[in-house]
């Protein structure tokens, strides 16, 4: 079985990078659509993501992270690191806002003024939604999985 996609390519000014819903079987489809979201990264993205725990948003970036030209194996969720770095061919940051308290004091936490300084890397944030209203730059991205236990699951893709 594939993944089941009804999908378009919307371009933005660096980048192409898939929007639409998909509709994932199995952990090994939800890290394929991640190699092609990270396969299209240009740098200066910023991906949302948000979902329930066990979802498989990590899974996802790893499938990023091996679209940027990381090794999966090394991608591990950040939940008490809250950022961990990879150097692939863009640096990219994975954050992970889970255990912080709701609001813009979740982005100084991990100090995201800063991480977005650096134009050229791809940020990827699990939990976004605990930033609450922080302002990003355009280049921002929400992804959204839904779905837990053996369940298949839903993904979309679109631009802020």
């Amino acid at each position: 079985m594939g993944l089941l996609k009804d999908s378009n390519t919307i371009m933005s000014p660096s980048s192409q990078i898939l929007t639409g819903e998909w509709t994932s079987q199995e952990p090994s489809e939800t890290f394929r659509l991640g190699i092609q979201v990270g396969e299209r990264l240009a740098g200066g993205e910023i991906l949302l993501l948000s979902g329930p725990l066990g979802a498989g948003k990590t899974i996802l970036v790893k499938g990023i992270a091996a679209g940027l030209g990381v090794d999966p194996d090394e991608v591990t969720s950040p939940s008490f690191t809250l950022v961990n770095p990879y150097s692939g061919r863009l640096v990219l940051f994975h954050i992970d806002l889970y255990r912080l308290d709701q609001g813009a004091s979740a982005a100084h936490a991990v100090d995201l003024e800063e991480l977005l300084r650096d134009e050229s890397a791809v940020i990827v944030i699990e939990w976004a939604e605990r930033m609450g209203r922080y302002p990003l730059p355009g280049n921002t991205w929400r992804i959204a999985v839904s779905g837990d236990g053996d369940d298949p699951r839903k993904i979309s893709i679109e631009a802020v």
